[in-house]
């Protein structure tokens, strides 16, 4: 077998398991497998695979999701290539612009799972330390007695005129909250998945002990929502990331002879909401009305249907085309499938300018202009290795210079000033464009 790269690691657990560790950066690693393993590698769909010309060996692949997940008496981690507390702050900062996550505490030198299971079961701990927090309900049903108010139209539907059932609708002070739900139901989602460590599974299994009498959320049902108040402060880090959590794929079920678990995040989805939630908030500042996955057509026939991640609008109209993009999409055939994507945008929304988000690393800045079509495509990096102030400062300042040229009057050319934060150049490289913060207007 020959050497592995040290972003490729294949260990045995234990006498009956072998760990499959692939960084997410890394490339395609050689492995060598067994048929058992190779089909649960399958089975759980996280790894790009291709076979080799010789038997038994196999190139592996980091596919969309990191995580960890299990099949039969293979475990296979994949890790992200940024750190854990920068991933924890992009989904955390999707789903709420105030939440920074200094309050979570997460041990970069653990692998993702145990690092988030061991920080909630901490939160969870300390939320509940003061016992379990209590609220109104409101609920309704039938009862032999009256509680609470009388549904008279029910009453008449249901039970034509007979007195007993009543159907009722009261409120009940209960643990049974929407607080309660999520924090059971977060803990028995890292308590399903594997490789979560011992003393933090002893805190879970406590923390469902104190949650006995709250119900537990039903598979597919969506996740129940809370407010932030003076009531449950106490319980507020826990909860913001329970709902990371929540976020998550876990996944357990069987297929064949194989069991498989799992908890994984899909890292396309996770950097697209992040990148169109910072600048929808960043655009705020500049007026009109952002649009994320808005419906628009490509044909008359409105048969080809097209969602671009973000569209600003001013006054009614798209003056600005946005597509964040983790990687590029280099299918067979296609090298440049995102450059085709974003002109057919374009063309569809009857823009001059649209423009791509990577993260750093995956493209480099450019400017293409496309011939034929009277249309620009400016590619963008983000660098997500930097500090969450910092990522958010450059989605203020990519906000302000693809705004400036978009709301520039008719007839004006858009200049830039002397200090550069976005550099895009020709598909030639010969020319360099510096895009800043302030954007001059310069009439024609």
């Amino acid at each position: 077998m020959p050497a592995m790269e040290p972003h490729c690691l294949l260990i045995n657990l234990h006498k009956h398991m072998r760990h499959l560790e692939i960084a997410e950066s890394s490339p395609a690693q050689i492995v060598s497998l067994t048929r058992a393993e190779l089909d649960a590698v399958r089975a759980l769909r996280l790894l790009d695979i291709a076979p080799t010309a010789d038997p038994g060996l196999w190139e592996l692949g980091a596919g969309r999701k990191i995580g960890v997940a299990r099949a039969g008496d293979l475990q296979v981690t994949i890790t992200p290539k940024i750190p854990i507390r920068r991933l924890i702050f992009l989904i955390g900062y999707s789903m709420s612009p105030s939440w920074s996550g200094d309050e979570v505490e997460l041990d970069e030198e653990q692998d993702l799972l145990p690092a988030i299971a061991e920080a909630f079961s901490r939160l969870a701990q300390r939320a509940l330390e003061q016992g379990l927090l209590n609220g109104y309900r409101s609920t309704e049903e039938a009862l032999p007695v009256l509680r609470g108010r009388l549904r008279e139209s029910e009453q008449l539907r249901r039970r034509f005129g007979w007195a007993i059932p009543l159907e009722v609708r009261f409120d009940d002070f209960t643990s049974d909250i929407p607080e309660n739900q999520l924090l059971l139901a977060a803990a028995g989602t890292l308590l399903r998945a594997p490789g979560v460590g011992d003393l933090a599974r002893q805190r879970l299994l406590r923390l469902r002990l104190q949650l006995a009498d709250v119900a537990l959320l039903q598979r597919g049902a969506p996740r129940p929502r809370w407010m932030p108040s003076r009531l449950n402060g106490r319980y507020q880090p826990a909860l913001r990331l329970a709902d990371i959590i929540l976020a998550g794929d876990s996944f357990e079920h069987r297929l064949g002879d194989l069991t498989l678990t799992g908890f994984t995040f899909d890292m396309w989805r996770v950097y697209e909401d992040f990148v169109c939630r910072g600048l929808r908030e960043a655009f705020a500042v500049h007026g009109g009305r952002i649009a994320l996955q808005d419906r628009w057509h490509l044909d008359d026939n409105e048969a080809i249907l097209m969602k671009p991640d973000l569209v600003w609008y001013v006054g009614g109209t798209a003056v600005v085309i946005v597509d964040a993009k983790y990687k590029a999409e280099k299918p067979q055939g296609f090298p440049d499938a995102d450059l085709y994507q974003l002109l057919a945008y374009c063309t569809a929304l009857g823009l001059h300018v649209g423009h791509l988000v990577y993260a750093r690393g995956e493209a480099e800045p450019r400017r293409h202009r496309i011939t034929g079509a009277n249309v620009e495509i400016h590619c963008h990096t983000l660098d997500l290795q930097q500090k969450p102030q910092q990522l958010l400062d450059q989605l203020r300042r990519l906000a302000a210079a693809i705004a400036s040229p978009a709301s520039a009057p008719h007839g004006s050319t858009a200049v830039p000033s002397a200090a550069p934060s976005v550099c895009t150049k020709e598909a030639g490289g010969s020319v360099t464009v510096h895009v800043s913060e302030r954007v001059d207007i310069v009439e024609q």
